[in-house]
């Protein structure tokens, strides 16, 4: 049996890719990146997995920085939760190479997403289906209360 593998590159809306706008996912997904960023016996012993709902490993996640020194991928390689292939990812796509930079970049344009993060979000929305999506502004469910000045 097989774990959870990667894909072969960071999806286009992956939190650690340097070309993707600030403010799209919630607050709640970027304060979960820095604490991949700790000494590896006190990060997190959960993987990272991908925003895009595929049941694939963050390419992000484990391409930031060497997946040897994510505790996650250690456990995650020996329950037989995630492929083998994750300990030895690398990718050429240009990464935030800390959690910490990761997370601060995503929440600087949080309240007031620009154009090309409207549009990501959109694009997620679309493909996923979000209910708690509102047409009218591009928010998605707790985003309402910082990005939502029109009533439901």
């Amino acid at each position: 049996m097989t774990g959870a593998k990667a894909r072969p590159t960071p999806c286009a809306s992956c939190p650690y890719r340097q070309n993707v706008p600030s403010g799209v996912w919630d607050a709640s997904e970027y304060a979960k990146l820095p604490a991949y960023d700790a000494p590896t016996g006190e990060q997190p012993a959960g993987a990272f997995f991908c925003h895009q709902q595929d049941g694939s490993v963050c390419a992000g996640w484990l391409g930031h920085r060497d997946p040897y020194h994510l505790l996650a991928v250690r456990i995650g390689i020996s329950a037989g939760a995630l492929d083998e292939s994750c300990i030895d990812y690398k990718t050429d796509v240009p990464l935030f190479t800390s959690g910490e930079e990761a997370a601060a970049h995503g929440m600087r344009d949080y309240e007031h997403p620009g154009p090309k993060a409207e549009a990501t979000i959109r694009k997620i929305v679309t493909k996923h289906g979000f209910a708690d999506y509102c047409n009218e502004c591009g928010a998605t469910g707790g985003r309402h209360t910082y990005h939502c000045s029109h009533s439901h």
